[in-house]
This record gives structure tokens, sequence and C-alpha cells, in this order.
């Protein structure tokens, strides 16, 4: 027993910064985004040859994957130390989620017209609070139950990450609303056009079918492009407003959890707490998405900051995939898949109707 005082701080080193064993661990980290990137490439070269203009295979999911392949080689050969001091998984996604905000201009929401707004509206409002009740039944965790009820009404994975951020969920949770995410969308960008000609859907119509249902954006245009141009051009309109509306939801969500969830028993929240505990990187989304909005960056400089997005979020959740530990998916079981599943069918029926109102009978 005499002997445990003296070990800890040797259990502890491995922990500790080393700037040489993080470059070695960042290139490495590095070499996997770029394979990322490569695979994502030769995805959207093939189905662009199919005739579909994005590819509904999104990269955060391929990323995680190879992190997953990673993770499982490295383990298996005693490396993963090499890799553990650049898997800073909050970091990347925190700053991830700052240059999002450059990609939701509030501007985008006003010219996608009232038709377009209204549905938003409509479909992030209701459809938000009816996964939340639902997740609530299930009892699932809040932070599960703020990433799920994010991605389903709003956009899908990058939704989903806003809110993980702001409520701080588990790394294991962001990967398993990711992973229902696509395995949804995919399905749904190719039966939907087929249901629409079924009922003889008014291209418009069909498109803000899409656009209001389908949860990621990829998938939206894809099928808006197997249902025909105009069906194209209003799901992106459609889907746009959603994402607009992100901003909104990721900042009532940290409120919240901060005020309520996260706060002690029978304490107070003061302005001062909720300071403290409120995720700052949320003012920064806030704050890109005002300076988009007012066109402050040039668009050679909002290129530029998408395309260090979408490496830094590649990198996020290639350490997503290094970081995951199977255990926690087990213990989750199915009461996420059917509270997912049951979301999506309400949305589903939901977005038909508001289709059809909004864009068959009013606009």
């Amino acid at each position: 027993m005499a002997t445990s005082a003296p070990q800890s701080p040797s259990a502890n080193a491995p922990t500790s910064f080393s700037l040489p064993a993080f470059a070695i661990a960042l290139a490495i980290l590095i070499l996997l985004t770029v394979l990322v990137s490569e695979i994502d490439r030769q995805l959207g070269g093939f189905f662009r040859s199919q005739g579909i203009a994005s590819n509904p295979i999104e990269y955060p999911l391929i990323a995680a994957g190879i992190g997953l392949l990673a993770n499982a080689i490295l383990k298996a050969a005693g490396l993963f130390h090499i890799v553990r001091p650049a898997v800073k998984t909050e970091l990347y996604l925190k700053a991830g989620v700052i240059l999002l905000g450059v990609r939701v201009s509030i501007g985008d929401l006003l010219s996608t017209g009232v038709g377009g707004l209204i549905q938003a509206l409509i479909m992030v409002g209701s459809v938000f609070f009816f996964t939340w009740w639902l997740g609530g039944k299930f009892k699932l965790p809040h932070t599960l139950r703020a990433v799920m009820s994010s991605a389903v009404s709003i956009c899908g994975v990058s939704a989903a990450i806003a809110a993980a951020g702001s409520v701080q969920a588990k790394k294991e949770e962001i990967t398993y609303v990711t992973a229902l995410v696509i395995v949804t969308a995919l399905p749904l960008m190719v039966i939907m056009p087929i249901i629409a000609h079924a009922l003889n859907l008014a291209p418009d119509v069909a498109g803000a079918w899409f656009g209001g249902n389908i949860d990621t954006t990829a998938a939206v245009v894809g099928a808006g492009t197997i249902y025909g141009e105009e069906a194209q051009r209003v799901a992106t309109i459609v889907k746009s407003s959603q994402n607009v509306l992100m901003g909104f939801v990721a900042f009532a969500l940290a409120f919240y959890f901060v005020t309520i969830v996260n706060r002690g028993e029978g304490e107070r929240p003061s302005p001062r707490m909720i300071w403290e505990r409120f995720p700052k990187f949320v003012l920064g989304f806030v704050l890109m998405s005002i300076l988009a909005s007012l066109h402050v960056f040039s668009p050679e400089i909002t290129r530029t900051i998408n395309s260090v997005y979408t490496w830094i979020f590649t990198l996020a959740f290639v350490c997503i995939g290094l970081d995951f530990s199977p255990g926690a998916l087990r213990e989750a079981g199915l009461r996420p898949v059917i509270v997912y599943v049951s979301a999506t069918l309400f949305n589903t029926i939901l977005a038909l109707v508001a289709a059809l109102i909004i864009f068959g009978m009013l606009f």
C-alpha cells in the first residue's frame, strides 16, 4: 500500500504534454484525414457519374469509419499510445462549430421566401419537441435527446455536432446519432422520389417534402436531383431555411442545459455562474453567422474557411472513431434506434402535410 502513492505520477505521465509526441500523433491523424478526403472524392465522382450531384454518404461517417478501423489496428498492435496525444476530439469539434457559423447566414433564411421560412419553423419546432418528448418517454440521457432531436429536426450531422457541443454530449452519442442519420438518409433519398411520383406530387411540393424530411443536405439534393430540377431547387431552399435555425437551437440548448439540466440540485443560477458554465464556442458560432450575414467575408475567405471547417470536422470524426468504445453503444441498446425511427416517421408525415398545404395551396 505504501508504494501506491509514488506510482500515481508515473501512471499519469502518458497524459502529460510532449511536443514531439503530439507532432507525431498529429501527423498520423492528418494522414488518416487525407485518406478520408480521397475516399470522399472517389465516392463523389461515382455518384456524379450516376447523375446524383452530391455524395449522400457524407464524410463524417467515412471519417468515423476510418477512425474505427485505425482504432482496432493500433490497439491490436499495441501502438495506440502513439496517436493518443493528438486525439483531442472536443477541441476539434468546438473549433469546427465556430467555423460552421460562416455556412449558416441569416440572410439565406430571408432570401428563401415566406413558404420556406414557415415550413422550416413548423418542422424544426414540431419535430424537435416530439423527439425530445419521445426520448424522455424512453428514458434517454438528456444529452442524447438533445443531439438526436437536433439531428432529426434540422440538418442531420451538422446539427448533431452543434447540439453536442452545446450540451457537452459524449463522443459515443455523436457517433451513434451520425450513424443513424446516414443509414436513414440513404434509403429515403431513393424511396421518397418514388413515393412522390406515385402520389403525383408537383415538383415544388415534392422538393419541399424532401427538404423538410431528409436529414442530410447532400441526400436532400440527391432526392431533388432524382425528381427534377424544380424539386431540387425547392428542396435546397427548404433545407437551407432549416440549416439557418441551427444557430438559434444550439444557443437555446446551451442556455437550457446551463440553467436547468447541469445546475446543482437546489442551486439557483446566477448570471456569473451561467457565464462560467456557458460553452463560449457557441458565441463564436453565433458571431461568425452574424458576420457572414453582414457579408464581412469575401468569397475567397469564405471558401477558405469552409475548407478549414471541413478538414477540422473530418479530423474530429477520425478522433471519434479512434476514441470509440463499443461498450457504450451496447449499453445504449435499441431504445435510441426506436426513438430515432419513430421521430423520422413523424417527420416524414408532418413534412408531407406541411408541403401540401404551404407549397401546394398557400404559395
